[in-house]
């Protein structure tokens, strides 16, 4: 990189920093950025050390010496040194060489590793993934210590791309899989912003569809343990979150600490938040179309009870909910953009003050409190924020529903869903797997957690290379991963 490339490629950067070492072969320039490099890196290591070799008649080789640097930091191409600047990394020019070395820095600005705040267990580790992409694949080798564990990197983006690692088990994971997500990574045509939320956006079947059929994660022990049955990891420069594919609509629904509970507990918490989810989804769409069209299946006790409890509301049931509904989402949503402790407390002194008031002002009743309050306690059991943000959706157009057609328009709406969802994919897979199609063997891991002795099969929705885990027969696991 010249003197003319650097003025045409860094026109208005005001913090980049160029240095030049005299030499009898030309001259030694050195480009960092301030605002990213460490500068005491170059003026106390790189300096001194390439003042030393001012008197030979060295070349770049070495300076390459003199450094220490291997031959994996060479750089030949103008747009590569360009990219490893940007990155922070220091890069070293001798005018004359037909390459030049780079030296990483560890003066870049990052957050350091915390516990997982999103999707957090009881049990298990606590770790969770960084914005800076070689903490992340530090933390997943880490954590799976595995010759077989392949890397990938690409550019993703046009104008400002950005590096994106593809990780997968050789000899585990379908090439198919890899493919494909290879193929989607690389037709992505967009100019910049490529986090990993925005990628699975790009890498979903369906783009237009409601339900999520990529999986994000922030937690390395879930992403370990895709990869390990064959799930290929998508991690992206800049984002806590990386990217699991392909992905089932049960998935959702399963979480970390269902591996560090025994077999029985895990089981209840899966069966739990199946059931969470009905009630999060049909329990005020039922309210309304039963206040609404069906009163008569109401027992005599409890309708005169709704009766008195509805005496000085003014609103019929369908507009008394969505009322009661919207007032949930905009407390959940105030607590979640203010701080965390102003937070807390406007969801848990607001909810009380406003249901309070509401019910003594008439507007609403106290049975709908209980079942708004109990529909959104049941939504926040799914250990998934996109399948929770999903559900609450949804559950408009089925209080809708049920207002103007009763029992029929949450059967049509019900119908509707369960149509949609047979028909959606990940990555080309069915996403209803192992419901759809049907493959009772897999059932004992996705709406079970059977004993781990029982589960010598990886789930064949990945299509795995590698079917088995361990041998049942032995009774022991045997060693898959290196």
């Amino acid at each position: 990189m010249d003197r003319e490339g650097n003025r045409r490629w860094f026109t208005h950067t005001a913090d980049l920093v160029i240095e030049h070492v005299d030499r009898p072969d030309g001259r030694v320039q050195i480009y960092f950025l301030s605002s990213m490099a460490d500068s005491k890196v170059v003026y106390n290591e790189l300096m001194p050390k390439l003042r030393l070799l001012c008197l030979d008649e060295a070349g770049i080789e070495h300076v390459e010496q003199q450094l220490g640097t291997a031959g994996g930091n060479r750089i030949f191409r103008e747009t590569d040194a360009i990219s490893r600047i940007l990155s922070g990394d220091i890069y070293i020019h001798v005018e004359g060489a037909n390459y030049g070395v780079t030296v990483p820095s560890e003066d870049t600005v990052g957050r350091s590793v915390q516990s997982a705040e999103i999707e957090t267990v009881v049990l298990g580790p606590q770790l969770a993934f960084v914005e800076d992409i070689q903490v992340n694949l530090c933390i997943l080798r880490k954590y799976l210590p595995s010759s077989l564990l392949f890397h990938e990197r690409l550019s993703v983006g046009e104008l400002i791309p950005t590096e994106v690692s593809i990780l997968y088990l050789d000899g585990i994971a379908d090439p198919e899989n890899v493919n494909t997500i290879r193929q989607r990574l690389q037709d992505i045509r967009a100019e910049s912003d490529m986090d990993a939320g925005i990628l699975a956006q790009y890498l979903a079947d369906n783009e237009m569809s409601i339900f999520p059929t990529i999986q994000l994660t922030e937690r390395p022990d879930r992403a370990v343990q895709g990869l390990r049955h064959g799930q290929i990891v998508v991690i992206a420069q800049g984002s806590p979150f990386v990217i699991l594919g392909p992905t089932t609509f049960l998935r959702f629904f399963q979480s970390p600490d269902d591996y560090y509970l025994r077999w029985n507990l895990a089981s209840f918490n899966r069966v739990m938040r199946i059931i969470a989810m009905f009630i999060s989804l049909l329990l005020t769409p039922i309210y309304v179309a039963t206040l609404t069209f069906h009163y008569e299946m109401i027992p005599a006790d409890l309708l005169l009870s709704l009766a008195q409890s509805r005496s000085r509301v003014p609103f019929p049931p369908l507009w008394e909910a969505i009322f009661m509904e919207l007032i949930i989402e905009l407390l959940r949503e105030a607590g979640a953009r203010l701080p965390t402790k102003v937070g807390q407390t406007i969801g848990i002194v607001g909810g009380i003050v406003i249901g309070q008031a509401t019910v003594q002002a008439g507007f609403t009743s106290n049975i709908l409190i209980i079942i708004v309050a109990l529909g959104a306690l049941s939504s926040f059991i799914a250990p998934s924020y996109m399948i929770s943000s999903t559900i609450r959706v949804i559950r408009f157009p089925m209080i809708l529903l049920s207002g103007l057609l009763g029992a029929v328009g949450i059967v049509a709406g019900f119908s509707f869903l369960a149509s949609h969802l047979l028909r959606q994919k990940s990555l080309g897979r069915p996403y209803m797997y192992p419901v759809f199609p049907v493959r009772f063997s897999d059932w004992k891991n996705s709406l079970i957690r059977a004993p781990l002795s029982l589960l010598p099969r990886r789930l064949m929705f990945f299509t795995p290379k590698q079917k088995m885990r361990f041998d049942p027969e032995r009774g022991r696991q045997k060693e898959d991963i290196d």
